[in-house]
């Protein structure tokens, strides 16, 4: 019952559609989750040697806990939850690290290793601008490219677990088919059916598995309809050796990134479930990072693999014009009622190796691209792309141990031999020198009208003195902040009548030859740090360059760039030394 080509929003999140509807559509979104939500836990499980039994246990807390927390999205307990069609599930970046932990230390190593590092996201749903902070393109670019560099061995040996005896073309057959279909749809074909591709990519690599024999019906037909996972719970692995202290370090930079997805997921979940655009809902944005770090504390607890806001809900909500909660409450229970049907759960258990591979291989390619197009954002100058490509490669031969093997394992016991770890660090050190070694910036705050000129004027000149630039530099940025401020206010005089009083943050940094000034406009009442933090998420930005003055921009700067968000303007001005002020 999908609505798909609808345009415009039929019902947004606080408008309730029938019920035979949200149940579709819920079911629609469970069709579309579940083998996701079930291969990646198994994909670890497996790759790391947890028996069967505990797969089962690892698989049904998996679903229960994404239904759980895709109802508490949805109907936003206190700070609890963004309010909207958020749907919850495994992600792919922590497959290499959890993979890690149980290779080293069994499920139970691994739930210690993610109830710590759940931690993280209740912090940094409080502080969402340090959030930024640490998760400029710098880091965040070279470690999930390094994530799928970490999984490869799995992944290729998972291409191989066919039985013995099984026919020499079964693997590559399997495989290329969920290659072929994925790749297909994703390439050729446009609107919500692209959402639809690993389904059938699976489905028909499963149906190649099956003539071969691959396919393991017994399993299937040996589950009952109704009941509970044999498996059981191996607790917490409260030693905390060295393997724990070795991977710790990896699972927080990890688990940083992926509340930085999570931003970007709340995000665009607002962009998309509103008739009218509006400003982001800052609290909404904190509610879904608080749900990771609840959903990461309850599967470190069960001992499976964290999860976190897939993009199954904005993709359905786009293409169906639906955005009621009652479509995400109706998919957290039809997820918590199938964890309790052990036939479902098996049809997907029973998918063999090499589509498994085939499927993962797609998933890490994603990932991979996603780390290229975070690094490009805002564009790549040599500071960040040597940053970047130095990290990446360092991480990589880490990983692999081609970068000085013997001294590398005695560094606090092995703990660079994990690439995303010694990547990340890299990173860090080489952004930490690149940050202290940059001119400070100075900061002033104050009321939005001509009032401010004086003041302006006083902190541009201290600015110029300290930089030892004379009196015609200091006047040069006088004239160019007093004529961006003063275009500024004759734009706020068309705004709506009744808008809430603004507030100007002002601050200058030295760069080459000459200044970077930026001017943040935003209401009174906005949380000036919070929305600046989220600023870079937001795709609808209107850069209004052509408003400056002529005058302006051929006289007095360089080149000036004004963006407009939802009650924010930024404008970003540049402006020269003379030569006779020039280094």
């Amino acid at each position: 019952m999908s609505v798909a080509g609808t345009r415009g929003i039929r019902f947004q999140p606080d408008e309730t559609p029938a019920g035979a509807l949200s149940i579709c559509l819920g079911l629609q979104i469970v069709i579309l989750s579940l083998a996701g939500v079930i291969l990646i836990p198994t994909i670890v499980m497996r790759a790391g040697g947890a028996s069967e039994s505990y797969l089962s246990w690892a698989v049904f807390a998996t679903v229960t806990i994404c239904g759980a927390t895709t109802v508490l999205h949805a109907i936003r307990v206190w700070r609890i939850g963004s309010g909207h069609l958020v749907v919850m599930g495994p992600t792919g970046v922590y497959i290499g690290v959890c993979i890690a932990a149980v290779v080293e230390g069994g499920p139970a190593l691994l739930a210690s290793l993610v109830v710590v590092s759940s931690a993280l996201p209740f912090m940094l749903a409080v502080r969402l601008p340090l959030l930024q902070r640490l998760l400029i393109p710098t880091l965040s670019a070279p470690v999930l490219m390094l994530i799928p560099v970490t999984v490869m061995p799995a992944v290729f040996g998972l291409l191989t677990a066919v039985p013995a005896g099984t026919s020499g073309l079964a693997s590559p057959l399997s495989a290329l088919a969920v290659l072929l279909a994925i790749a297909g749809i994703m390439l050729k074909v446009t609107g919500a059916t692209r959402l639809w591709a690993p389904v059938f990519g699976v489905a028909a690599g499963s149906a190649v598995a099956a003539a071969f024999g691959l396919y393991d019906m017994r399993r299937v037909n040996e589950a009952p309809w109704i009941g509970f996972p044999t498996g059981e719970w191996t607790g917490l692995d409260l030693q905390f050796g060295p393997a724990f202290w070795a991977l710790l370090p990896t699972f927080l930079l990890v688990t940083i990134i992926a509340s930085l997805r999570t931003v970007g997921g709340a995000v665009a979940i607002q962009r998309v479930s509103w008739r009218r655009q509006q400003a982001v809902d800052v609290r909404a944005v904190q509610g879904a990072v608080t749900v990771d770090g609840l959903g990461n504390l309850l599967t470190g607890l069960a001992g499976t693999v964290p999860n976190a806001p897939t993009a199954v809900g904005a993709s359905v909500t786009e293409s169906t014009g639906v955005a009621s909660r009652s479509v995400g409450i109706a998919t957290g229970i039809l997820l918590v009622a199938i964890a309790f049907l052990p036939k479902v759960l098996a049809i997907v258990l029973a998918i063999p190796g090499p589509v498994i591979a085939a499927y993962l291989g797609v998933l890490l390619a994603m990932i991979f691209v996603a780390g290229m197009r975070i690094a490009m954002r805002d564009g790549i100058d040599y500071r960040k792309g040597l940053i970047i490509g130095v990290s990446f490669w360092v991480g990589t031969g880490c990983q692999y141990g081609m970068i000085f093997p013997e001294q590398v394992s005695e560094i606090a016991g092995g703990l660079l031999w994990n690439g995303i770890t010694t990547g990340g660090a890299v990173a860090i050190l080489m952004t930490l020198f690149m940050e202290l070694t940059k001119p400070r910036r100075s900061r002033i705050e104050m009321a939005f009208g001509t009032s401010a000129i004086p003041k302006i004027q006083r902190f541009l000149g201290a600015f110029a003195g300290r930089n030892g630039w004379g009196a015609e530099m200091a006047a040069r940025l006088d004239a160019a902040c007093e004529e961006t401020l003063l275009t500024l206010l004759r734009q706020n005089e068309n705004s709506e009548e009744g808008s809430p009083s603004r507030r100007l943050r002002l601050a200058i940094h030295r760069e080459d030859n000459g200044a970077v000034v930026e001017f943040v406009v935003a209401a009174e009442d906005d949380n000036l740090q919070d929305r600046l933090a989220l600023i870079s998420e937001e795709p609808d930005a209107t850069v209004a360059e052509r408003e400056m003055s002529m005058r302006l921009l051929r006289r007095l700067s360089s080149s000036v760039h004004h963006q407009q968000y939802h009650g924010v303007d930024i404008v970003t001005v540049r402006v020269a030394a003379p030569v006779s002020d020039a280094d």
